[in-house]
Order: C-alpha cells, then structure tokens, then sequence
C-alpha cells in the first residue's frame, strides 16, 4: 500500500505530524543557532523558573542543547552553525519540550548534576544539587580550616545525592567522610554517585536523623546543607521546585527547625577545636535572630555573604 493511501484523513495526517514532524514548522531548525533561540523563546513564553544550575533560559537551553547533541558543555562557538540531522534535532527538541512542558528541572531530564567540574547522577529522589558550598571547598574551606590535609574525620549531613561528601573527599585527602540522609532513596542515588568517584573506602552512608544514628562518633569537621525553606516560601514555590522531594526543602514555620537540631546535637559529635559550617539560602536575617548571641561567621561566596554559616565546637551552646 502506498504511503499516502493510509493517510488521508486528518486523525491519520495528524498521527504523521506528529510521529514523523511532517511539514512540521521546526523542520527549518537546522543549526545548533536555530535551536537554541527556538528553545530561548520556548522557554519564556512557557515563564520557566531556573533556580537549579542555570541562570536563565539562555543558558537552561545552551545546556540542553549541548547535552542532547553530545557536545562538550563548555565548547559553544565552534558548533553553532552546525547543521544538525533530522533524527538527532528530535531528540533535541523532545528535550526542549519536555522542560517546558513538565516543568521539570533539567537535571532531572538529563540525570546529571554539575557543581564545578564534578559531575553527579541525579534523579526525582535526590534534590537536584546546588550549594554555595561548592566554591569554599575548592579551596578546602580556608582559611577556616588551616590544613586542609590536618583534617581525618568529617560529617557530610542531609547529604542527598552525595555531592558534598564526593567534594570533601577531594578538598580533604586525607579524611574520613560520613555521609547522612534520613532517606533511603537518597542514600541509593548517593551510592551511584560515590561508586561513579571510586570513593566508597572512604565515604560511608549512614541512613540516621541527623545525629541519631551515629552514637558517639566525632568530627574534624561537621558540613551540612539541610532543608531551610520556611512554610511562606514553600506555599509560593514555582513548579519546578515542585518535582523535588518535600522533605529535602520544608523546614517548618521559619526553616529553622532542623538547623536547630544541628546547633544543638554538634557539640556531642565535634573533636575540640572542630568546625560546624551550614548552609541556610537566604535566611541570615532569621538566624541571627534566632542565635543574636552566638560568634556565627558568614562565609563570602561569589557576592553572597548570608548563605553559609560556620562556628567553632567551643563557640557552641553546651561545648563544655
């Protein structure tokens, strides 16, 4: 039967539109250009909310892009007037559409994370990585920490995906890194992640409530980037945000309420002369409201000086 002879009706002639993009407008996108101010625009009218690695639609759609075509992420100009075939612009714009039509993070279309130069698998059951924590680990947290390399024991809780532990054990060679999550789906996606870097004689996950799990043991070093988003915040939460796990975000009335638990519980499971360092977005204000009379220290990153916290052991309630 000839092609044609099967479609002739419009259910059928829409089925080949959509199956083959028959006369499909998109057919004229043919260069790396073509589809990223296609995706550019995609994105905007859709009003896609990027708070999970990219700035903006522009660089949301360059890394689509790159990432669907292969391509080294960092390596645009050479490849924009590349004339892209037929069957790999498909899977291009499958991409596009599902980001925008989904509305979910990007990390979670592509199941990759980047903070730096280190990659990490992700997926729906991890929040997708970001942490200021990132650019002070690349210099091993100095000059908070003196040596770096003096560091044996460090704490990685709410842990997630693994991805600060994997950056510890690289800013700190050598230490023993336990990474914490209360959830198991998390600690599996943090397995992947630390088997992906060969570390797992040196990170080990722990499934406990923060410190519940770890009876007496002691740090060096206590990192945590724990859920913070206060009860306002996470009624007025665009949808992205939506796709991650509520448990990782939520924080109680003033996102405070597991950050309390952290200030409390560390004294117990910090080695004298140790560091606490959390993070907590954009609650400065609420923190030192709520602790007006501890030494807190605000790390600088990248502009922003209200993110991260750290505290000596013996600058904390109850260190004695």
């Amino acid at each position: 039967m000839a092609h044609h002879d099967h479609c002739d009706d419009e259910h059928c002639d829409h089925e080949s539109h959509e199956h083959e993009h028959a006369h499909d407008p998109r057919d004229e996108l043919v260069t790396v250009r073509d589809l990223i101010r296609y995706a550019v625009s995609r994105f905007n009218r859709a009003q896609l909310y990027f708070g999970h690695g990219s700035a903006d639609a522009y660089d949301e759609a360059v890394y689509l892009v790159l990432h669907s075509l292969a391509l080294p992420l960092d390596r645009l100009e050479p490849f924009l007037d590349a004339c892209i075939p037929s069957d790999e612009r498909g899977a291009v714009l499958d991409l596009v559409d599902a980001r925008a039509e989904t509305r979910k993070p990007a990390a979670y279309l592509t199941k990759e994370a980047w903070l730096g130069d280190f990659r990490f698998y992700v997926d729906e059951r991890v929040i997708v990585p970001r942490s200021y924590f990132a650019e002070l680990l690349e210099h091993g947290l100095m000059p908070w920490i003196s040596d770096p390399e003096s560091v044996s024991s460090a704490l990685d809780l709410c842990t997630g995906s693994g991805c600060l532990a994997i950056l510890m054990a690289h800013s700190f060679p050598n230490a023993g890194i336990d990474a914490v999550d209360l959830s198991a789906d998390a600690l599996d996606v943090a397995k992947i992640n630390v088997e992906d870097y060969g570390l797992e004689d040196r990170i080990e996950l722990i499934k406990s409530d923060l410190f519940t799990g770890l009876g007496g043991q002691r740090y060096d070093l206590i990192l945590s980037n724990p859920p913070y988003v206060t009860q306002e915040a996470m009624d007025e939460l665009p949808a992205e945000y939506r796709h991650e796990p509520e448990m990782a975000l939520a924080a109680g009335e003033d996102g405070l309420d597991i950050v309390r638990r952290i200030l409390a519980e560390a004294p117990a499971h910090l080695n004298p002369g140790g560091l606490l360092a959390v993070e907590v977005g954009h609650n400065r204000h609420l923190v030192e409201a709520a602790w007006s009379e501890l030494p807190l220290i605000w790390l600088n990153t990248d502009g922003h000086d209200e993110a991260i916290f750290a505290i000596h052991r013996e600058d904390l309630p109850g260190a004695n």
